[in-house]
């Protein structure tokens, strides 16, 4: 056993969606301390720059290693992960593991040789990113790829509007697109869409293979501690989850995406900078 594996996860994300990958972390590994940074000053890192974002990456990951000695760092955000993930893992090579949530995602859909045809569901700015088109396309160049663009999503989901009757016509809405027509699996490419997976599933009765970034990558992460040693035998200190502005919404949205309810911390790691 390493001597680092007592240590926590560092998991984060420019909000509230992130969450749902730290629920599932949890579950998956009960015995690791989770301690969750959720950047509520700067949302949404959707309308940054690239260069601005990395700069809230790098500070948000400095502060998880070296003020609370995370033995690795979870970026559960796609807007993140396709503008810093590269940069912050050259930075700890070698040093800590860094996962972002678009690897894993392209991993497990290009592993499975049943998926012909791939479809992909996120906010304007991840899929007018071309981080999936690339990676699919350079990864596995023989299977189809199409995108679709689903904005009301996330909003919805924060105004608690799932497993409803108005969730299910946006939702039919958005999948009913000509786009996503033939597609064997669908890339929930947002960490707001787990709450909406059961019902996604139900839409297409079960025949479309569905790929959420909580569970994929809450695997991923498990594969890696083992990998390196660096799994916790027992639960070392209680889970933390900092926010770096605290609104009364937020923390009454917590417990959707968490799944139960948590204390939030205020945390403004930026104040000395």
């Amino acid at each position: 056993m390493n001597s680092g594996s007592q240590q926590p996860i560092g998991i984060f994300d420019s909000g509230i969606g992130g969450l749902t990958v730290a629920n599932a972390v949890s579950k998956l590994l009960p015995q690791e301390q989770i301690i969750y940074f959720g950047d509520t000053a700067h949302v949404p890192y959707g309308d940054k720059s690239k260069e601005l974002i990395r700069s809230y990456a790098t500070t948000i990951t400095d502060f998880l290693l070296n003020k609370k000695k995370c033995k690795a760092v979870v970026i559960a955000c796609n807007t993140a992960s396709a503008a810093a993930y590269e940069v912050l893992r050259d930075t700890y090579k070698g040093i800590v593991p860094v996962i972002n949530v678009i690897d894993p995602m392209i991993e497990a859909v290009i592993a499975d040789d049943e998926i012909k045809k791939v479809g992909v569901i996120a906010t304007k700015t991840t899929i007018a990113s071309g981080v999936y088109r690339e990676k699919f396309s350079r990864r596995k160049p023989s299977l189809q790829y199409t995108e679709l663009a689903t904005p009301l999503l996330a909003s919805m989901i924060e105004e608690k509007f799932y497993n409803n009757d108005i969730s299910h016509a946006v939702i039919e809405n958005y999948l009913s697109d000509e786009v996503l027509k033939g597609i064997d699996a669908l890339v929930l490419a947002c960490t707001h869409y787990p709450l909406i997976k059961k019902e996604i599933s139900n839409l297409y009765k079960q025949q479309v293979k569905i790929f959420d970034s909580a569970e994929v990558v809450a695997q991923k992460l498990k594969w890696i501690l083992e990998k390196e040693g660096l799994a916790a035998e027992k639960k070392a200190e209680k889970d933390i989850f900092y926010v770096s502005d605290f609104t009364e919404s937020f923390a009454r949205t917590t417990n959707i995406f968490y799944g139960k309810e948590i204390h939030l911390e205020l945390c403004n790691i930026w104040k000395n900078t």
